[in-house]
């Protein structure tokens, strides 16, 4: 596994190398990126310098302002997501990608960890085509590694409305920490992680 993340990431990191960087936005700019419990996708983000505010919340979906009640019974079509709003002066959205890709199971197509169904499901929403192309050869990066048996999953799909969740999911893994490492535990998502990514899971 250790031989196939230095493949996978050198691999991305030449494709990255021949898009070169370019300025993705006016400063600051979004980034929209959907892995399973949204919770989970706050925390990692968060930590990266460059990066202003992240939110969690809901796209790609046909019904206006829905409840989590709603998306959570995938009735409306969204996905939980997080936006990130980040100064691309930085941070980069190649980084932003790698850390995106180390926080999903990309090899599922139903859902993320125990959350099952498509309000789960990852994807990555570019909001400029800038973004679409670098997400895209990201994606194919990992494809072409041949690190995995089975296709990477994830969508890669234009930005769609984003409705921020209701306050409570806000930063949930700081305002409830015990239930929160809980969840991420009882989920197996770490442990998933760890599988896939090796050392450098959950980065």
């Amino acid at each position: 596994m250790q031989g196939f993340i230095t493949v996978s990431l050198g691999l991305l990191s030449m494709v990255m190398l021949m898009w070169g960087s370019p300025a993705l936005a006016d400063s600051p700019a979004q980034a929209t990126f959907a892995g399973g419990c949204f919770w989970c996708m706050e925390h990692p983000f968060d930590e990266l310098p460059g990066v202003l505010d992240t939110t969690s919340g809901y796209t790609g979906g046909t019904v206006e302002n829905p409840s989590y009640y709603q998306v959570s019974n995938g009735d409306t079509g969204h996905v939980e997501a997080v936006q990130v709003t980040y100064d691309p002066e930085q941070v980069s959205y190649e980084t932003l990608l790698d850390t995106f890709w180390h926080n999903v199971d990309p090899l599922d197509g139903g859902g993320q960890f125990c959350d099952r169904g498509s309000q789960y499901q990852s994807a990555i929403f570019y909001h400029n085509a800038d973004q679409q192309q670098l997400a895209t050869a990201s994606k194919q990066a990992l494809d072409d590694s041949d690190g995995f048996a089975q296709p990477i999953a994830t969508e890669i799909v234009p930005a769609a409305t984003f409705y921020p969740a209701e306050d409570y999911h806000q930063n949930y893994y700081q305002t409830h920490p015990v239930r929160y490492r809980v969840y991420r535990f009882g989920c197996g998502r770490d442990q998933r992680l760890a599988q896939l990514w090796g050392a450098a899971a959950g980065e």
